[in-house]
């Protein structure tokens, strides 16, 4: 009778060890299948931050090359038209000296042009005054056009950023609910 007893007591002692060890198997293979997720899902991760990061810095390089042609283009037409008025003006005082060597006799007429001479270079100052505003002026219109822009490319980045986001986040929980999955079916199947 007690030989009957050890004999039955040691067959369940090996299905357990059995089972343990299956269970073991299916531990380290679930072990196994979460590292190959994690590291599939940490090379997904920065593929899709490394993509946003190359389209975001494109769009900044862009926006930054058209600020600066416009900025370039407006100060080379401010030059161009300051030193227009500046060569006349320059002409202008030439002519006066010229004049007053040869005219010293005629006072009146040297006079006479002067009082011209004056209007003229008035109407020069005023010229280069009247260019200068208009210059401030493009240069306030030009930055809050920028300042536009700049706030607009923030908000779409800021966009994207919550796009990218959701769909790490979609991502990760599809692969998550997957990996459950497999591993259920897994180990329904090995039952």
């Amino acid at each position: 009778m007690e030989g009957y007893n050890k004999g039955k007591k040691r067959k369940p002692d090996s299905d357990a060890n059995e089972f343990g060890g299956e269970m073991q198997k299916l531990f380290s293979s679930f072990g196994a299948d979460v590292s190959k997720n994690l590291e599939t899902k940490r090379k997904r991760l920065e593929g899709l931050t490394q993509s946003s990061f190359d389209t975001s810095n494109k769009k900044i390089d862009d926006l930054w090359k058209v600020q600066l042609l416009e900025r370039t283009k407006l100060n080379q037409e401010f030059k161009k038209q300051v030193m227009h008025v500046f060569e006349q003006w320059d002409g202008d005082v030439t002519k006066s000296k010229e004049s007053e060597e040869k005219l010293q006799e005629m006072f009146r007429q040297q006079q006479k042009m002067y009082q011209q001479q004056r209007i003229v270079q008035s109407q020069r100052l005023r010229t280069v005054k009247q260019l200068h505003q208009q210059y401030l002026k493009g240069m306030e219109d030009l930055e809050q056009c920028h300042h536009e822009q700049q706030s607009s490319m923030h908000g779409e980045l800021k966009k994207e950023m919550v796009l990218l986001q959701k769909k790490i986040l979609m991502d990760t929980h599809n692969q998550e609910i997957s990996s459950v999955r497999k591993s259920l079916q897994s180990m329904l199947a090995e039952i």
